[in-house]
């Protein structure tokens, strides 16, 4: 589950990434992987962990997670080697998300690439540069598929003809997630991984100065929003500089400075929930003195497919699930209590899984 952080220099991207990877879970947390200097894993906020940790006085609290990718070397003419040239395509193309860091602040001490503060301008160079790495990409396949055509393959009938269609999308400058495609087209296109097919939150950096005015009152932000919606992308508004400050205070510390500024969550938090919600994820929960702990899956999974998360054999045995949603087992005051009241449910192999879903699996091999 990556998302790659992109933007212009001088935008506050690289002030971002700090505050990412200094909030950030150490690696060695996680076993068998090696962590990059430009890869930041952080917690997706869940209070819910911290009720359920202080119920069992559980010894060990997991969070959901999501990582970050610093996107080095885009600038106007990256498609064609500025910059770092097209080192950072295979960087992108493994991505899941993309959030784009957007400059709408004004400082003149910060030098602007450009030389004038301009937030859809920052955009479309950059939104450009990957609509040109994915015409390129398109092209080349297209040449492969329309051969295969010829020969009277079905498959690269249906594959050229989606591939035309893409190619005057682009050539349109118009991203490939604003192509309005039905399911068999969709797989298709997942299979092709374009650049432009991914979600895109852009992230909208201001001062801390403006922290206290109302979003749709800075002029820039307002620009930024009018962009997103033409294309049913998500804005965040947030001051980098602020969340690296906090990113580098203790957790008490932190939470009063935002308590002070009237924030509930920093405009990271707000990042990272807005980047699990846009991957479609939810979180299913399970809960004991040993651990509480929120696995990831994807909205529409399977209890069978859900077990699978925590180990292979409880998908592959799999027999039945005790569930208990959340707010029962809040509401109740405990598993056993709501358990007593009815609230704990068997479910089957087709019971679709809900986020806050505290689950028990039963299993056997």
């Amino acid at each position: 589950m990556k998302l790659g952080v992109v933007g212009l220099p001088n935008v506050g991207k690289s002030t971002l990434f700090n505050a990412i990877t200094k909030k950030g879970i150490p690696s060695e947390n996680y076993p068998f992987c090696t962590i990059e200097p430009n890869v930041g894993i952080v917690a997706v906020p869940d209070e819910r962990l911290q009720v359920l940790g202080d119920f069992y006085k559980t010894e060990k609290i997991t969070p959901a997670t999501i990582e970050f990718v610093d996107i080095a070397g885009l600038v106007k003419g990256a498609s064609h080697g500025e910059g770092l040239g097209n080192k950072f395509l295979s960087h992108i193309r493994e991505v899941d998300a993309i959030v784009h860091v957007v400059r709408c602040f004004n400082d003149s001490k910060i030098i602007h690439v450009n030389g004038v503060v301009d937030p859809i301008a920052d955009i479309e160079i950059i939104n450009l540069e990957l609509i040109l790495a994915d015409l390129e990409s398109v092209n080349k396949r297209l040449e492969k598929s329309e051969k295969m055509a010829k020969i009277g393959n079905k498959e690269a009938v249906a594959e050229t003809e989606l591939l035309r269609k893409l190619k005057t999308l682009l050539e349109n400058e118009k991203p490939v997630r604003s192509y309005e495609a039905n399911k068999e087209e969709q797989d298709l296109i997942k299979s092709f991984f374009l650049i432009t097919s991914k979600p895109v939150i852009y992230c909208a950096n201001i001062s801390d100065s403006e922290l206290s005015d109302l979003e749709d009152k800075i002029e820039n932000v307002k620009k930024v929003k009018e962009y997103a919606k033409q294309e049913n992308s998500q804005v965040i508004v947030t001051c980098a500089k602020l969340e690296e400050e906090l990113s580098m205070m203790d957790e008490e510390d932190a939470k009063m400075f935002k308590e002070e500024l009237g924030l509930t969550l920093s405009g990271l938090d707000k990042l990272i929930v807005a980047s699990y919600k846009l991957l479609g994820l939810i979180s299913y929960l399970t809960a004991g003195v040993k651990e509480v702990r929120a696995w990831t899956i994807t909205n529409g999974t399977k209890a069978p497919q859900a077990a699978g998360k925590i180990h292979t054999d409880f998908e592959r045995g799999f027999i039945k699930a005790e569930v208990v949603s959340y707010s029962d087992f809040v509401e109740c005051g405990g598993y056993n209590e709501a358990k007593e009241k009815g609230k704990v449910r068997i479910e089957g192999k087709d019971y679709v899984v809900n986020d806050g879903d505290i689950m028990l699996f039963r299993f056997n091999v």
